[in-house]
């Protein structure tokens, strides 16, 4: 059996670890240079955050008309007078003698008004009037007319009039009346009444009195 020995220049295996050591450098000197080149790009510094727009409000202010006053009025024009007049001089004398003891004319004084009269009677008394005869004597006095019997007026006629200190009947008026003749009638009977004076503190004075006079037809 025949071996063939092999040639040392088909043998790599003894330059394995030179290869190896090669390739570990290159890749070295690779990564250094790597490191010092520098591969960024300048770019500009974008803002990102966006200024946000300020939006002022704007305070309104109410405006107020103000009432403005109306214009003077137009001065008017002097219109010119002619000056026919003629003012006469007056002279004076003030040499003249002033007399203290001759009296001064005064305007007369004025007259004092005249004061009201009191009244001289009484409304109510102590004691008051009485009727001398009563009421129904009165009126059994009384003369219908004729006038308010055919209209057929009835009603109550209402004498006011003043008692005197001697009892007697003093200015009868009507103070309510129905017509038809029969207030004439009612003064003439009150006329003819009597009373009893009414008394204040036991003195008989003036009292003024009120009198109701019926008219009533009978069927």
């Amino acid at each position: 059996m025949r071996y063939e020995r092999k040639k040392p220049k088909s043998d790599l295996r003894k330059y394995y670890t030179v290869f190896l050591q090669l390739g570990l450098v290159a890749v070295l000197l690779l990564f250094i240079v790597a490191m010092k080149v520098d591969f960024r790009s300048e770019q500009q510094d974008v803002n990102l955050i966006e200024e946000q727009e300020v939006v002022e409000m704007e305070e309104v202010v109410q405006t107020q008309q103000q009432e403005q006053p109306p214009p003077p009025p137009k001065p008017q024009v002097p219109v010119e007078v002619p000056n026919d007049e003629i003012i006469e001089d007056q002279d004076i004398n003030l040499d003249a003698d002033m007399n203290m003891n001759e009296p001064l004319d005064m305007p007369p004084p004025p007259e004092e008004e005249e004061e009201e009269e009191e009244e001289d009677f009484f409304v109510a008394v102590e004691q008051m009037p009485e009727l001398i005869g009563g009421l129904a004597e009165l009126q059994g006095k009384i003369n219908y007319p004729e006038r308010a019997r055919r209209a057929g007026i009835e009603g109550r006629v209402i004498i006011q009039f003043i008692v005197t200190e001697n009892g007697n009947v003093e200015d009868p008026k009507v103070i309510r009346g129905i017509g038809g003749g029969a207030d004439e009638e009612a003064l003439r009977v009150v006329r003819q009444a009597k009373f009893k004076p009414g008394r204040q503190r036991g003195n008989p004075v003036r009292v003024q009195y009120s009198l109701p006079i019926i008219f009533r037809l009978q069927n």
